[in-house]
């Protein structure tokens, strides 16, 4: 078994070479997909779940689905701290360039084009030149009013998009970082483009908290889109995303190994690429038997601490660093944040602005009011292994009330 020959492709948004479990979400994108490619208004999905668990990969097949179909597709990352407005405006000059190779004349395209020149205007942002004549727009986009004129301009681009019988999508990943306001108006234009049957589309990724975030954003935001709860494999599914590929190569796996690395992923996706791939390279010969699975388990550890946990441990201040180790502390979560404070030697109210932190960066989400867990898988782990000197504080009132305790 040669290290060139291993199947598995561990890494930040790659395609597993076993796209397991996900068949009905992809069954799905196809038939709203192909609905677009007909001039019909396309319902996009939007994936939620915990980091790892492929909803990245699964927003990059989409859009190789609407390729496929002929569509235009921009994929975006939102970036963190930034507006709508931003990376809207320069996604849509790249759709009316791609429409425009076409037909650079129709009436249709110019207004879009006069649109997307008034709306980065009133934003102040900064475009490159389209390529296409640009009129007086009549004030389309460029109102001032984010909502009106977010919808304003992906209507008008979508109508140039229908008269050339295209269908354009829009993959947005890190949806969670989005201000509620910028959500609002992103929603309220798919609103205003189904309503008018129009062939435009998107497509999301985000952490769990942006379910609820895009349901106080706009409380019918449930009927536009299908919310997808994208989490670990099951016991199936994880074998098939281990097994199946490494039969492609030309070699097996004994029953009790790929039970090792199931039990020690957890069936995360990104955990079985990793198990997979180093219990390859630390199999000699074929078939892979449960003590290859435990050889490659401190390469494996250590690969995911450099990389997949470090990444995101690195963002943290100390106090973020300390909150999230008392989490940890805890074990398995859910968390009641009163219970993390106490850990910490302080109460729910003297937290409360750390806890905001580690949930606006992604390392957290509230699952219900009080309750917090962490949003990236087996980090609590990591946090042990990072910070193994962390120990538990007392706060006063605490100390006092064990000290009366004694007394008794």
């Amino acid at each position: 078994m040669r290290n060139a020959d291993n199947p598995f492709e561990p890494g930040a948004g790659t395609k597993p070479p076993e796209l397991a479990g996900r068949e009905l979400i992809i069954e799905d994108a196809v038939t709203s997909i192909a609905r677009g490619s007909k001039g019909r208004p396309i319902r996009g999905q939007v994936f939620y779940g915990l980091r790892g668990v492929g909803k990245t990969v699964l927003l990059r097949e989409v859009s190789e689905i609407a390729v496929q179909y002929g569509g235009i597709v921009a994929d975006l990352e939102t970036p963190e701290g930034k507006r709508l407005a931003q990376f809207l405006a320069p996604s849509m000059r790249q759709i009316l360039i791609e429409l425009s190779a076409a037909a650079k004349a129709k009436a249709m395209l110019k207004k879009a084009a006069s649109a997307l020149h008034s709306f980065a205007s009133v934003f102040k942002v900064n475009i490159a030149d389209i390529g296409i004549e640009v009129k007086d727009p009549g004030g389309v986009a460029g109102s001032g009013d984010l909502e009106k004129d977010v919808t304003d301009l992906m209507v008008t681009v979508a109508n140039a998009a229908k008269e050339q019988n295209r269908l354009v999508l829009l993959a947005l990943d890190e949806m969670q970082y989005m201000r509620e306001e910028d959500l609002a108006a992103l929603i309220t234009a798919i609103h205003k483009i189904n309503q008018n049957s129009l062939p435009l589309g998107v497509f999301g990724a985000g952490l769990p908290q942006l379910l609820g975030k895009a349901g106080k954003a706009k409380s019918y935001s449930e009927r536009l889109f299908l919310f997808v709860e994208i989490g670990a494999l099951n016991d199936d599914d994880a074998t098939k995303a281990i097994r199946d590929p490494i039969i492609a190569a030309n070699a097996t796996i004994k029953s009790n190994a790929l039970r090792y690395i199931l039990d020690k992923s957890q069936g995360y996706p990104y955990f079985l690429q990793e198990w997979g791939y180093r219990t390859w390279n630390a199999a000699t010969k074929s078939p892979i038997v449960q003590a290859d699975a435990i050889a490659a388990e401190q390469s494996t550890i250590r690969s995911l601490d450099a990389s997949f946990f470090r990444v995101r441990f690195d963002r943290l201040t100390p106090d973020e660093k300390n909150y999230l180790r008392a989490m940890a502390e805890l074990g398995s979560g859910p968390y009641e944040s009163g219970v993390v404070a106490k850990v910490l030697g302080k109460n729910a109210t003297q937290t409360a602005a750390v806890r905001s932190r580690v949930i606006a960066k992604g390392m957290a989400y509230s699952v219900q009011y009080g309750i917090i867990d962490f949003s990236v898988p087996l980090f609590g782990e990591f946090m042990k292994r990072t910070m193994p000197d962390f120990k538990r504080k007392t706060s006063r009132k605490q100390k006092a009330r064990a000290k009366n305790k004694r007394r008794e």
